[in-house]
């Protein structure tokens, strides 16, 4: 199984992100004694860490080439495996946000609005290709030039997203709100810093460490 580390603690659950290049993050979340996995990757000692956190309810798949190991985790939890779910969850707290819906990319973020929590896989993201100089996350490059303003309505005081870690605060709605504002213009900063980070350079052309 891959090598791994848990991030994005907090009172809804928790996350674990992948110790590879493009960091797949997961996220197990949890409400009313039932626990449902967000687009998980299977990891040595899941199934310890979920036991303790509830009853495993549902696997949701945020993206149809999010594959990952949804099927396989759900068939072993006994639990329905939720594919791309424009429609919500039956009986899980999130309202779905419709993120894309063409052929090659459908995507659904997950809003919990008890938690203030934004579940997104791709619409958002912290890896380098994501980002403009200086951000914690970022609008995903293929979706700057029409991005899902609707996010911008949100007043998330949690934000995970299905690469790299999340963000947390008070300050994370205005973070997104200005992302979103900013992603026509920010996309070249964009584009330069994903082109540096895929050759091992820093936006400013420093060797990453």
């Amino acid at each position: 199984m891959p090598a791994h580390r848990f991030c994005d603690e907090f009172g809804g659950g928790f996350g674990w992100v992948i110790e590879e290049t493009l960091r797949r993050c997961s996220h197990a979340l949890a409400a009313d004694g039932g626990v449902w996995l967000v687009d998980p990757v299977d990891v040595r000692g899941l199934d310890e860490r979920l036991a303790a956190l509830g009853e495993p309810r549902g696997v949701i798949q945020l993206i149809d080439r999010h594959g990952r190991d949804c099927a396989a985790l759900a068939e072993r939890l006994g639990v329905p495996h939720h594919r791309v779910p424009f429609d919500g969850v039956p009986s899980a707290p999130f309202e779905p946000i419709r993120i894309a819906r063409i052929p090659g990319w459908r995507e659904v973020a997950l809003w919990w609005p008890e938690e203030r929590t934004l579940v997104a896989g791709d619409a958002l993201g912290a890896l380098p290709y994501f980002l403009e100089p200086h951000a914690r996350i970022g609008v995903h490059p293929l979706l700057r030039l029409t991005p899902p303003r609707r996010l911008a309505r949100l007043e998330p005081l949690h934000v995970l997203c299905g690469h790299g870690e999340g963000i947390h605060g008070e300050g994370v709605a205005n973070e997104v709100r200005s992302v979103l504002k900013r992603s026509k213009r920010a996309l070249p900063a964009v584009f330069l810093n994903g082109w540096r980070w895929a050759r091992g350079r820093d936006y400013y052309g420093r060797p990453v460490r």
